[in-house]
């Protein structure tokens, strides 16, 4: 079935479109609620999975202040949450980062935003797709009780044909839109928070009855993040938490298809912040003083387990059985991330290409399915090629590019909360509401950020960050973070070359229309 090409011409965006008007890219309309919107959030962000991935090494970064960081963390993302609402009030545009900061900062910036965006999600993807590798395969030998199943994921080819499989499915789950698995959706992420919620309750009965010699009893200290031991060790834990709670903005990139575009995906990222960081405080809070932060045994802080927390906690926490459950909420987790997270970077891709910053052929909408079809094949091709060549490599290559993931975070994030207060900047002084919510905590949160940014694009420098691996003496991790946006700057030249209208301003401006769907 032939797609849909909804790019408009340069003279009709600029100019044959009156002040106020809007137009569609081709999205299906007012598909998404409230709480379908919340829920892509969540989903996104897959909680289930950030923790058991990054609870241990936040612990073993920040010791016991390990609730402190993850309240710390949270602080950036609700001030540049604030930023996203904004703008997101004046330009619903699917486009969001790209779209925002094209209007602030002019294209150039605007483009470097949306392949940061896009960059972090092709990375994200991979890593989703190979955890979910694992944990099927672990799942596999605890039901049938067959170590040698489990050990199939040792094997590369097997784990990387398995993880490409997923790659395909979620792809061509995407590729039919939101509504097509709206249920799905609904109850993976419901899964997740219910395990989680009992793996929390069982946690804290542990640590009442004392089952674990390195259970600790509750202190208000943990929340106090100026008593973490160093700088250094604050910001990596700070960056890990802010790993945590990236995606929830993936709230926004649905706006052309949410009912009430302008309010609704603001309000739903909000929601989803709240469930989020309500989860990771119970979640480490019952978990540290079930087992404590320490670096043997079942403490967090072992480097050992660290890397995967639930797979050392499941079977004492939960017990045998109980404790599959918890693999089955790993599973899902990354399962149901995997497939909201094409959203943001097929909706980026789309808007791009509809403004002309990327080839015209990504801006083509399915007519049946309503979705971004091609942007969201080429994600799904991006992700299976990214991970294939990664994984063959070689493995330490492929954690730095994961470590490397919160530099782009940090960049595309500071650069959308600094175009919010800059973009606002003549109604600033109309109301102290417009003065805070559209400057001085947009202005903080990008400030925070971008602190986060410099001070790890320092850290990485050294070898001893990441994997340990370097490159003529450098860290791999700074290698490939730098690199990735070198690799960004060299792409956007030569598509300059190739559509110079986007890059002299002729495309997108302030003043230009949002292509959305009217409400």
């Amino acid at each position: 079935m032939t797609q849909l090409d909804v790019r408009p011409q340069v003279g009709d965006t600029v100019s044959g479109v009156a002040e106020g008007d809007v137009r569609g890219k081709g999205l299906g309309k007012g598909s998404v609620g409230l709480v379908g919107s919340a829920v892509i959030g969540i989903s996104t962000v897959a909680p289930v999975y950030c923790l058991t991935s990054t609870l241990g090494s936040t612990a073993g970064e920040v010791g016991l202040q390990m609730p402190a960081v993850f309240l710390a963390g949270f602080l950036p993302m609700l001030l540049v949450a604030f930023a996203y609402r904004e703008l997101n009030k004046a330009v619903p545009d699917c486009g969001t980062s790209f779209t925002w900061t094209v209007k602030a900062f002019g294209p150039r910036v605007g483009w470097m935003c949306g392949w940061g965006l896009v960059i972090a999600t092709i990375i994200v993807l991979s890593n989703l797709a190979g955890v979910a590798t694992s944990y099927f395969w672990l799942l596999a030998g605890e039901i049938t009780n067959n170590p040698s199943i489990s050990a199939l994921d040792d094997d590369k080819l097997v784990h990387i044909a398995t993880c490409l499989t997923l790659i395909a499915a979620a792809t061509a789950i995407s590729y039919r839109g939101m509504t097509a698995t709206k249920g799905v959706q609904y109850a993976l992420v419901g899964l997740q928070l219910a395990v989680l919620g009992l793996f929390v309750a069982m946690a804290f009965q542990k640590a009442s009855a004392g089952s674990f010699d390195t259970g600790l009893d509750f202190s208000w200290q943990w929340m106090n993040p100026f008593a973490v031991e160093s700088m250094a060790a604050f910001t990596a834990g700070l960056s890990l938490s802010i790993f945590m709670y990236w995606g929830w903005d993936a709230c926004l990139a649905t706006n052309e298809e949410t009912t009430g575009s302008a309010k609704t995906p603001g309000r739903a990222s909000l929601i989803a912040m709240v469930v989020l960081v309500g989860s990771y405080l119970a979640t480490g809070v019952a978990a540290q003083m079930a087992v404590g932060s320490g670096t043997s045994g079942l403490g967090l802080g072992n480097p050992e387990t660290s890397d995967n927390v639930f797979a050392a906690l499941a079977g004492p926490v939960m017990g045998p059985l109980l404790g599959i459950l918890l693999f089955v909420a790993v599973l899902a987790s990354a399962t149901a991330s995997l497939q909201t997270t094409f959203i943001p970077v097929a909706c980026t891709v789309l808007a791009m290409s509809t403004y002309e910053a990327l080839p015209s052929s990504y801006a083509k909408v399915h007519p049946r399915f309503k979705t971004p079809g091609r942007a969201t094949v080429m994600a799904g091709v991006a992700t299976g090629v990214f991970y294939t060549v990664m994984t063959l490599v070689s493995e330490n290559v492929l954690t730095d590019t994961i470590f490397a993931l919160g530099l782009m975070i940090c960049f595309y994030y500071s650069l959308t909360a600094f175009a919010c207060a800059w973009y606002f900047r003549g109604e600033l002084r109309r109301s102290a509401r417009d003065l805070f919510f559209k400057g001085v905590f947009p202005v903080l949160g990008g400030l925070l950020l971008a602190t986060v940014f410099f001070k790890t694009l320092i850290d990485m420098w050294n070898p001893s960050y990441g994997s340990g691996s370097t490159v003529l003496g450098v860290g791999s991790v700074f290698v490939i973070g730098v690199g990735l946006l070198a690799l960004g700057l060299v792409i956007m030249f030569v598509t300059e070359r190739r559509s110079p209208a986007f890059f002299r301003g002729q495309v997108l401006t302030k003043s230009t229309p949002a292509l959305v769907v009217e409400d």
